[in-house]
This record gives structure tokens, sequence and C-alpha cells, in this order.
């Protein structure tokens, strides 16, 4: 069974390539977007709904993730509790053009899944990535 910090890095790896992640979800999984666009759930419940809509997501997305990159991971005294901070690097597919946005997540793992995901994302280095 993963701890954490396995759980965490499997994660990462899943942004760049999707297929890694469907598995990482506990059934009961909770995921929080606190900073959500309007009108973009704040929070959804349970892996099968996250998952349909994590990939429609992605299918809707004119994005190509290139790049993750780690710039802090803290552990807490929770041993199943991360605070993690991260970019991840992308390119338009309209556009052509390259963007970063910076993300910090709080990740609770339960029995080797993910638990609990909450990820404060920078929505303007978002958008302003995908201008022209």
């Amino acid at each position: 069974m993963m701890n954490a910090r396995e759980v965490y890095a499997s994660m990462s790896r899943g942004w760049l390539d999707p297929t890694i992640l469907d598995d990482l979800w506990a059934e009961d999984v909770v995921v929080e977007t606190p900073f959500a666009a309007p009108g973009r759930p704040k929070r959804i419940e349970g892996r099968e709904a996250f998952v349909a809509f994590a990939k429609a997501g992605r299918e809707a997305m004119p994005v190509r993730l290139e790049e993750y990159r780690e710039v802090a991971l803290h552990e807490t005294a929770d041993p199943d509790v991360l605070v993690v901070e991260y970019e991840l690097v992308g390119r338009s597919t309209i556009t052509g053009r390259r963007g970063t946005a910076a993300f910090v997540g709080v990740l609770r793992v339960r029995d080797g899944r993910i638990a609990h995901w909450r990820e404060y994302q920078d929505t303007m280095s978002m958008v302003a990535a995908m201008a022209g």
C-alpha cells in the first residue's frame, strides 16, 4: 500500500499521463477547488463523479500539458496529509502559446488512495496562458 508521498508521486505523473490518475482516487473521494471559476463545481464527491468530470474537462481544455514542476512538498503532523506546491506548464492547442500556472494542493491519503484533494489554482495565470 502506498504512503502519502508515493501517492503524490503517482498523482504528479498523472497530470502528464491521465491514465495513471483514475485508479488513485478512493471510491468516496472528496475533491474541492475553493477558487473554482464561476459555473464550475467547488466540491465533487465520489470517484465516479470526479473521474467523469476530470475526463470531460481534459477533453474540452485547449491545452496540452508538457511539464510538471514540484515547487515544495510539506509534510504535516499527520503522515497521511501533505501540502504540495507545484506548477504545470502547457501549450495552447489554439494559439501555440506556452504558459505556466501555479497550484497548491492539500492531499489526504487513506489505504493507499486519495481520500481528499483540495486544490488552490492560479486561475488568472491559466487564463493568461490561453490568451492569444
